[in-house]
């Protein structure tokens, strides 16, 4: 059992090693968009499924809340986390309209949704996209090897941090390292430090 435990951070530190050279430059693009969309007053939306939620609600918390330094919070929502508009949604319409209908009612032109996916290719995600373009929003999508269609939909302006990597864990662990570098970026160039 020993052994296994250490094989397992092995993997995990072998997987964020492999994905760290390719997320460089997306991760520094990505806090260089989000501090432009906030000093011009726009706003975060993140949202993601199952154990993305977590991701797209971590990376909300630590916008709205002081990360390294003390700080005004940033304006950030996630959208993955009402339960009642949830589920009422998704009872109204279908799932595929679980986030496009919170963008469309709260999200303006200048606003940025950041979407987390590790490699499910969900329609929901999907459909967050094209609602995110037609409200003129940047997308800042973190996806994994098998989000095909998500990338497909993305657009010069936005910015994808893809971990190419098939274990929607692995996946993840590398997304959370990313969130916190990208919380770090932000305050920098917002506080310097």
């Amino acid at each position: 059992m020993e052994q296994r435990v250490i094989e397992f951070f092995n993997g995990s530190i072998e997987a964020t090693m492999s994905a760290g050279e390719g997320l460089v430059l997306p991760l520094v693009e990505s806090a260089s968009v989000i501090v432009e969309a906030l000093l011009g007053e726009g706003r975060l939306f993140t949202c993601g499924n199952g154990l993305s939620s977590t991701l797209a609600s971590t990376f909300s918390y630590c916008l709205l809340n002081p990360y390294r330094i003390e700080r005004p919070g940033f304006p950030a929502m996630c959208l993955s986390v009402d339960g009642v508009t949830g589920t009422g949604i998704t009872q109204q319409a279908n799932f595929s309209e679980l986030y496009s209908r919170q963008l469309r009612a709260l999200a303006r032109s200048g606003d940025i949704l950041a979407l987390f996916s590790n490699g499910s290719n969900s329609g929901n995600l999907v459909q967050a996209v094209r609602t995110a373009h037609d409200r003129d929003l940047t997308v800042i999508a973190f996806t994994g090897a098998r989000d095909a269609d998500i990338s497909a939909l993305l657009t010069g302006e936005d910015v994808e941090l893809r971990v190419e990597n098939e274990d929607p864990y692995r996946i993840q662990e590398t997304q959370l390292l990313s969130v916190f570098c990208l919380c770090e970026l932000i305050e920098q160039q917002l506080f310097g430090g």
